[in-house]
């Protein structure tokens, strides 16, 4: 299962708010709830989460066993 616990501590080392998302980066809160949620998203939306951070994928999101 993939989880993205991370991307909460790299939005908060990098000062970027689930607000500043939506509103500048037009990142819907439906894909924040799902990824609260640990639900699926697309890589699209991991794409652009990895360039508005200036990150690297495994910096928002890991693989664990379930």
């Amino acid at each position: 299962m993939i989880i993205f616990d991370k991307l909460w501590k790299t939005m908060k080392d990098k000062n970027i708010s689930q607000y500043k998302l939506i509103r500048e980066y037009k990142i819907s809160s439906g894909q924040l709830d799902r990824l609260r949620k640990n639900e699926n998203i697309s890589t699209y939306t991991l794409n652009q989460l990895c360039k508005i951070l200036s990150c690297r994928l495994e910096d928002i999101a890991e693989y664990v066993e379930d």
